[in-house]
Formats: structure tokens, sequence, C-alpha cells
């Protein structure tokens, strides 16, 4: 699917919502040399750390990473209203009749992801890099008794952990000077992550029953997926900022359906007081389309098993704060922390809304 009109535009306000400044003194981190003297290493010289593949390396340069991102999941919405679960499971139609209406809810949810990268530059006009993943997730629910009606029955939780899909993407530089930055994103995402997973729920009627698990409790997509995008950079003096759009593409099917295709923008602006440290905004745009086709194993009363509820718009707002070691062992390495809140949520829902995102990362570049 493609964005809209609207959506275009949104897309072009956020990589164009960055000022057009000049930099001439732009240090990776690593190690470098300034007449024999280890010269200090900017803690902005990467953009934040969940803007993925948004720098580049000269030629024989490694880079090798640890991402923590933990997010939390709370409540629900239809559109950009908030509903109760006794509003769903009294208004909302069962995709599966009977019963007619949805007598699960989801409460809440909790993902935690462990991304492990590696970054190689053959040239110093390509810079390839690879991104491993192990998740956890987690999700509560309430059983509501029957058929129709607001009796609870019980509550439940099912959890699903597991390695996720392996992504592969090369970064080609478009152009570069002592003022801007401008590279080409080109990767494809690997459908190493389970899409079988099974946990134990408390249906309406109280049997406990082993099933497959809704499509957001699973590790991967299932199929191959393109990962398209551009990314632009600048610094002058302590400022940096850049802006960029990735894309996630669908190619085919898996078990009768495909996951949404996905377009992501983003914007930051870093200050840097000092060498070793600096802090960052970003602004990050989001469109989900919903899911195409479905799973025949997946025929619950709950709005996680209609692939009608999943994707919609949401723009989140970031903080982060950079460290760079200088000195010893520490020289090299560095240690950033993102924390997001949405300011925005319009969803295909009922669906679950996010409640923050923080995101703790490593780098080691040689």
């Amino acid at each position: 699917m493609f964005l809209d009109n609207k959506k275009i535009i949104c897309v072009a306000i956020l990589l164009l919502n960055i000022n057009v400044l000049a930099d001439e003194n732009h240090n990776n981190i690593g190690f470098s040399m300034d007449n024999g003297e280890l010269k200090p290493i900017n803690s902005n010289g990467h953009g934040p750390i969940d803007a993925m593949g948004e720098h580049m390396h000269k030629e024989g340069k490694w880079m090798a990473s640890y991402h923590f991102q933990h997010m939390s999941m709370e409540g629900n919405r239809i559109g950009t209203t908030e509903v109760s679960p006794e509003f769903i499971v009294t208004n909302v139609a069962n995709r599966f009749p009977p019963p007619a209406t949805l007598r699960v809810v989801p409460t809440k949810m909790t993902m935690n992801m462990h991304m492990f990268g590696a970054m190689y530059a053959p040239a110093d006009w390509l810079t390839l890099m690879f991104m491993g993943m192990y998740m956890e997730k987690s999700m509560d629910h309430i059983t509501f008794q029957g058929a129709s009606g607001t009796t609870r029955r019980g509550t439940f939780t099912t959890t699903s952990s597991g390695i996720g899909d392996t992504k592969i993407s090369g970064i080609f530089r478009i152009s570069e000077n002592n003022m801007h930055k401008m590279h080409l994103n080109a990767g494809i995402s690997l459908p190493t992550g389970d899409t079988d997973k099974r946990d134990t729920i408390l249906t309406p009627n109280g049997a406990r029953n082993n099933v497959v698990l809704p499509y957001s409790m699973q590790l991967g997509s299932g199929t191959f997926d393109l990962l398209p995008g551009i990314t632009y950079s600048g610094k002058i003096d302590k400022i940096s900022w850049g802006g960029q759009y990735i894309g996630t593409f669908r190619i085919g099917d898996h078990k009768g359906y495909s996951l949404g295709d996905i377009h992501e923008a983003t914007s930051w602006l870093s200050y840097q007081p000092q060498p070793s440290i600096s802090v960052s905004t970003r602004l990050a745009y989001k469109n989900e389309g919903k899911i195409d086709g479905i799973d025949g194993r997946i025929s619950l009363p709950v709005q996680t098993a209609d692939p009608d509820k999943y994707g919609g718009d949401t723009i989140n707002l970031y903080f982060g704060l950079n460290l760079a070691g200088q000195k010893g062992v520490l020289r090299g390495h560095r240690f950033t922390l993102e924390v997001g809140i949405p300011i925005h949520q319009d969803l295909n829902g009922p669906q679950m809304e996010t409640d923050y995102i923080i995101t703790a990362g490593w780098q080691f570049a040689w």
C-alpha cells in the first residue's frame, strides 16, 4: 500500500523539519589522531540510538552494538478515542461468531527486544549492517463470561519469546562534504522469527485451551521484507541534526496472510555541550497498514485475532542522552539512552495503545 497525500505531507514535514546548517569537523566514534595525539570523540557523531542505519563508516572500519528496548502498552482505543473493556465486549463485533461480540480483551502488553548488531565498511561509499534480535512478549487479558454481558469471568496472561527476524542492509553514500551527508538505505528482513507460538487462554465458558497465539504475540512477520530508505544528516559546531525515511514492504504472504506495510519518518536534533556528552530530541511518524489475509488457525473472540484491528498512524516524541568514552578502556565506547512517549495515536481499533518506549544501547567502533 502507498501513503495518501495527507500522509505524504506529514512525512515530508518530518524530514524537512531540519535547519540547513554547515559543519567542517565531524568525528565518528572510534580512534582518531591529531599530530600524534588522540582527538576527542564526539558523543553526537551518530544519530539517536533508535534511528537505525543513520551513519556510515570509513573503509575497513567495524562497529559492534547492543540495543535493549522495552515497550509498554496499556489500555485500548478506537481511532483516537480511548475505550473500556466493557465498551468493547458490548459494541465491537466478533469477526468469528458466535458469540456476536468480542468476549476477551487485552489490557496490558510489554515487549522486550535484545538487538545485536554489526557494521563493516568494505569501501568508503558502502557500509554493510547486520541486526539480529531476541524478543520477549507478555500480554494480560480479561475474559468476560458467556456470549454477552459485562460479567468478568477472570484474567489470564500469554507469553512468547525467542529469536525475531534478522535484518541485513547496505548503506550507500549519495553525497558527503564538510556541510552535509546523505545516503541510501537498502535492506531485507529475513523471516527467522517464529510464527507458530502457542499458549493457554481462558475462554468465555471457563475452559482453558492451548491455541496458536494472535499475530501480535508472534515473533516474526513470516515473510521476506524489503527495507528501503534515505537518510540525511548534518552538523555545525556543537549542534547536529538529521532526517530519515525507512519503509517495510512485505513480499508475498505466509500461512495465508501478510503483515501491513510500514512507512516511518523521523527527524532529530542533538546538542553537545562537551565531547563526552550530548542530548537529543527526536520526532517519529509511523504509518502501518492492516494485515492482509488471515491465518486460518487464529479465530478467537479477541481483537488481536482480527487482521483489521492492526495498524494506524502514530507520532512519538523522544528524548536521548549519549555518552562517549574518551580515555582508557572506555575510549571508543558509546553508551546511549532514549525515552519515547506518544503524542498522537490514531489506531485501527480497538487496539492497544502505547504508553512509553525506552531504548538503551552500547556501541564500539574500531
